[in-house]
Order: structure tokens, then sequence, then C-alpha cells
């Protein structure tokens, strides 16, 4: 009786891992150390990202010379003609100015003062109303006035 031959199915091959994505040094810090390596930017952005509910192009412009695998532009990230890049940059500077000269100064402060602070996951601040107590008004202040400030007496 003749042999049956099992069916050859050749085993896939091993797929490797893509190498890790690496970024190139950034250019054109000025608010930023500036000797961060590109993942460290890169970190700092991800997380400015998520505070604000924005992406990469809400500050870096796309360089329509420079074109990706992908078929569109790559973000030119040194450029700086988005007035967004430069309010990033200012807002940045007044966390940095808020946690060094009055968040540090508080014994008690463990949490810095960050872009999510205001923005809690909107490019925008989200206005904060404070909540109605139980008889329908706005809650009185909290504690005594703060040290050197006068309270209004009712005439």
């Amino acid at each position: 009786m003749p042999r049956l031959r099992k069916p050859h199915h050749p085993r896939p091959a091993t797929r490797r891992p893509p190498p890790p994505r690496t970024y190139p040094a950034p250019t054109n810090l000025k608010v930023l150390s500036k000797n961060l390596t590109g993942q460290q930017v890169r970190d700092i952005m991800e997380q400015w990202e998520g505070s604000l509910d924005a992406h990469c192009n809400t500050c870096h412009t796309p360089d329509p010379n420079n074109i990706g695998p992908n078929g569109r532009p790559r973000l030119n990230y040194a450029d700086d003609s988005k007035p967004e890049k430069a309010i990033a940059r200012f807002m940045y500077t007044m966390t940095e100015d808020i946690n060094r000269n009055y968040v540090s100064k508080i014994e008690s402060s463990e949490a810095p003062v960050t872009c999510g602070t205001c923005h809690r996951g909107h490019l925008g601040p989200e206005p904060f109303v404070i909540p109605p107590d139980d008889h329908g008004g706005p809650r009185p202040p909290q504690g005594p006035p703060p040290a050197g400030t006068t309270t209004s007496q009712p005439n």
C-alpha cells in the first residue's frame, strides 16, 4: 500500500519587531533645555498632547517639501510660524515660573502646576463654575480670608 505524504506547510517566518524608533536631536529649542534628547522632547510633547487634547500639527507646520512614507508632508518642528507655538512656549514659561516661585515655596505642596492643571484635556481651559450649595446660591468662601486682605463690611 502506498504511503500517504503529509502536506508540507512551510513554517511562517519569524517576524522580528521593527527597530525602536529614534528621534533626531531637537533644534530651535527656546524654553526647553537645549541638552534634551529627541526622545526626551518627544516624551514632553506627548504629555502636552494629552493635557491639551492637541496634536503635533497644532503647533508645528507641515513641510510640503518633505513627504513622508505615508504620502503626507512631515512636520517642520523647527518652524516658528504658527502662533500656537509661541503661545505654548509662553504657557510653559508661565507654569515653570509658578512652580519655581510659588508652588515650591509651599511646604505641603507635592504636585506641580502642569498644562493639565487648567486645561484638563482641552485646548482652551474650561471655565470653572462654582457649584451651587444646597440652598441654590453659590457657596460662600471657605475659611478665613487670606492674610493681608480686607473684607468689605455691609453698609
